[in-house]
Order: C-alpha cells, then sequence, then structure tokens
C-alpha cells in the first residue's frame, strides 16, 4: 500500500507520490523525551517573541499587522512545490536541475523551474553556475534558506509526532 507524502492540495496521482513506509518510525524512549522537550522549549520560544512583538503594538503596529507579517512568511511555504524544492536542498543537499526534478516525482520541468527562480527570488536558493565545458548550474540554500530549515524543523518534528509518524518503543 501507499501512502502519500505530506502536502497539501495534491492532484498527483499515488503512483506519483514517494512512497512511505507504512509503519511509524519507532525511536527510543529517551530520544522521544528529547524530542518533546526541544519543540518545548521552542513552543516557549515562541510565545516569549510573541509577546515581545505585542509589547510594541500601537496605531501602526496591530495585531493585524502581525497577522498579515504570519500571512506573508507563511505564503512562501505554502506554494505547491516550493516546499518540496526547500526540503530536498535541506535533506538532500546541492542538485543541479535533472536531479531535483528526479527526486521530485510528478513535477514538470517547467514548474520547477517557475518555483526554483521564485526561491532565488526570495533569497532562500542560490543558482551557482559552474564554469564548464559543460557548464553546469547548482542549486542550493543560501544561509536565509538553510535557517529557514532549521527554524521549520521543530514544526517537521512535532508534525512527526502529532500524526503517529513517530512514537516511542513497543
Amino acid at each position: 500500500m501507499i501512502t502519500p507524502r505530506c502536502i497539501l492540495y495534491t492532484k498527483w496521482l499515488l503512483h506519483n507520490l514517494f512512497q512511505m513506509s507504512l509503519g511509524p518510525m519507532r525511536i527510543s524512549s529517551s530520544d522521544l523525551k528529547s524530542i518533546r522537550k526541544e519543540i518545548s522549549e521552542v513552543e516557549d520560544s515562541g510565545a516569549m517573541i510573541r509577546r515581545l512583538f505585542g509589547n510594541y503594538n500601537n496605531d501602526d503596529f496591530d495585531v493585524s499587522w502581525e497577522v498579515d507579517a504570519a500571512v506573508d512568511a507563511f505564503s512562501i511555504f505554502s506554494s505547491k512545490w516550493t516546499i518540496e524544492i526547500l526540503a530536498t536542498l535541506y535533506i538532500a543537499g546541492d542538485r543541479r536541475f535533472n536531479e531535483m526534478r528526479r527526486l521530485l516525482r510528478g513535477i514538470s520541468s517547467r514548474t520547477l523551474s517557475d518555483k526554483l527562480t521564485t526561491c532565488v527570488q526570495n533569497g532562500l536558493v542560490d543558482r551557482v553556475v559552474e564554469d564548464g565545458p559543460p557548464i553546469r548550474v547548482i542549486y542550493r540554500l543560501t544561509e536565509h534558506g538553510r535557517e529557514a530549515g532549521r527554524l521549520l524543523s521543530p514544526l517537521v518534528a512535532y508534525m512527526k509526532l502529532h500524526h503517529g509518524r513517530v512514537v516511542g518503543p513497543k
């Protein structure tokens, strides 16, 4: 049985999606406890950051400004294929165009090109041209892209736990 990867609003058939194992990843009790502790610390940090920003709320920077800023931040990552591209580069490292296309089953060359251009414009990905022959183009995360990946890692861990993809020992 194939289970779909965790993407929103997919239109691709199951045979185009990555296969994931049927059962959850089993980790030691101590590692599970450590992960939960780290997630809790991130939640505490997020609440503290939210309170600090809240101290500056006024007529110009009110709650609606904060909501707009959050929506802007998440819109970059919620675009179809963008999170898959960023995750591929974060997990698999620097990649050439066709390597990425093979890893991202179901994406067209045109869509990949467009999404990579958007990621470059948003400062998340660098397009590095290496002199040849042949000329090679490598895509890699910028420091901003790597930091965003590190900041998203606790959210990904939380979602893995929440959806039962990671559990403790039997």
